[in-house]
């Protein structure tokens, strides 16, 4: 039976291309493959990429399924070993009411674990923990000729160093051993701060940040002058059972009640035309005004829920949908440590521009990974939503992509809609290197997308140099 063709995006809903899609357990993998054409195969989560790494217009794309119930927990080893088309958010809901946090969730639960490993995401804990790729034990990857390795960084390092972080196009991750980080509560200990300015912003987080496994910053780009950059600094860790005891003496907390573990969508975006103007720099900037004076001047040892802490957007359901039919585009980017001037100098950008975010973090990133693709490396990391479409758009983004390679930065694959080939060549100097790896696992190009394609990923090294 032939696979039915959709018309696919990403969650920035731009740039749509159709292809066959097939949903099928990690078994049934291989039957589906059998025939595919020119343009190839390649594997999607569940579409929280921006851009379009989860694309592959004219070709195959494979959603391999799995659930949550076929995780195995090794407690002794404090691992798990999950099928790749589980979501991070199905595996919560195993994980922590047993006592186990998953070691990096980026700002969505609704991600998959082998596109959490494509990807190589991070989160706010990336300057103590380092992203996904630094918790995977092992992992079990499809090859082009359909036979299947089990790969981890002792064990075949270059093809496992390469899947991680490489966008899908060395295999279908099926299955992966991951590292778990024990928990004692379901709660989170929760400092903010208000700041006021960008400078201040720096200092803090630069004197704070080890003091927390978890720290991010929303910044106001809307913000001008003196205020430039002023922001709302969140910093936190896991709650011990020893907190909740202490915010209500004289009660008994239950061990296991305390790790109760049950995220609701709160309300969701009708599926109904929206106007693209209805996030505008008025609307931001009103939004804006109110999200900085809410926040506390400062509070210690807030108690929160994970889903607050980790996912507040998941509490609102197809939340894209709000920037119309224009869609939205997401950009991010890094530039090492030292390099505040620059960082200053994009913020100020936005701000001239009117740049109507009000999704926009800034987060401190430790050392990367031995994957050539991974985008975090040390240094400063910033993010930020824009609705698609607008005047002026591309030119912004021109003038920001000089300015973050200018500072030895680079922009997050994962995120992108955008970025040139020539951004990608010189943001991931070990490009060529991964592309050595690739073409002998894949040397008649199986594995395909529309990133692939425009950023020119899938050319030999020698026209890559």
């Amino acid at each position: 039976m032939k696979n039915p063709r959709r018309a696919l995006t990403g969650w920035g809903r731009s740039n749509a291309t159709v292809s066959e899609v097939a949903e099928v357990p990690n078994h049934e993998i291989p039957a589906a493959l059998q025939g595919v054409g020119p343009r190839g195969a390649l594997a999607r989560g569940l579409g929280r990429s921006y851009g379009d790494a989860a694309q592959n217009g004219g070709g195959l794309v494979v959603r391999p399924l799995g659930a949550a119930h076929q995780a195995v927990i090794d407690p002794a080893q404090g691992t798990v070993t999950v099928p790749a088309g589980v979501s991070i958010d199905d595996l919560l809901r195993v994980l922590v009411p047993r006592g186990w946090f998953v070691p990096v969730t980026p700002g969505t639960r609704f991600v998959t674990i082998g596109g959490a490993i494509a990807s190589d995401i991070h989160g706010k804990n990336h300057h103590v923990d380092g992203s996904i790729g630094n918790h995977v034990r092992s992992l079990t990857l499809l090859m082009a000729d359909g036979s299947q390795r089990v790969l981890g960084p002792q064990q075949q390092p270059e093809l496992f160093w390469a899947t991680v972080g490489g966008m899908g196009l060395t295999g279908i991750i099926l299955e992966a051993t991951i590292g778990l980080l024990p928990v004692e509560t379901s709660a989170m200990s929760v400092d903010t701060t208000r700041i006021p300015d960008l400078d201040t912003l720096f200092a803090a987080m630069s004197t704070t940040d080890e003091q927390y496994r978890y720290s991010v910053a929303w910044i106001d780009l809307l913000a001008k002058g003196a205020h430039l950059g002023r922001s709302v600094l969140t910093c936190g860790d896991h709650a011990p059972l020893a907190q909740l005891h202490a915010a209500a003496p004289g009660t008994t907390v239950d061990p296991d009640a305390a790790l109760a573990f049950g995220p609701k969508q709160l309300v969701a975006v009708p599926p109904v035309p929206i106007p693209s103007r209805l996030l505008n720099k008025l609307t931001v900037a009103a939004f804006n005004e109110l999200w900085f004076r809410k926040a506390p001047r400062e509070r210690k040892g807030e108690l929160q829920g994970i889903s607050a802490f980790f996912h507040p957007l998941d509490f609102v359901g197809s939340w894209n949908r709000l920037y119309g039919q224009a869609g939205l585009i997401q950009y991010q980017f890094v530039v090492p440590f030292g390099q505040e001037a620059t960082m200053r100098q994009v913020i100020e950008r936005l701000s001239a521009a009117g740049a109507a975010s009000f999704l926009a973090v800034l987060k401190r990133l430790g050392p990367g990974n031995p994957a050539p693709l991974s985008f975090p490396r040390e240094g400063w990391t910033l993010a930020l939503d824009l609705p698609g479409g607008g005047a002026g758009l591309a030119e912004l983004f021109t003038d920001l992509d000089r300015m973050v390679l200018d500072a030895g930065g680079r922009h997050y694959a994962a995120k992108d809609a955008l970025t040139t080939p020539e951004a990608m060549r010189r943001g991931y100097p070990r490009l060529a290197e991964w592309q050595a790896v690739r073409s002998q696992a894949d040397p008649h190009g199986m594995w395909q997308s529309d990133l692939a394609r425009r950023l020119h990923l899938l050319d030999t090294p020698e026209q890559t140099a």
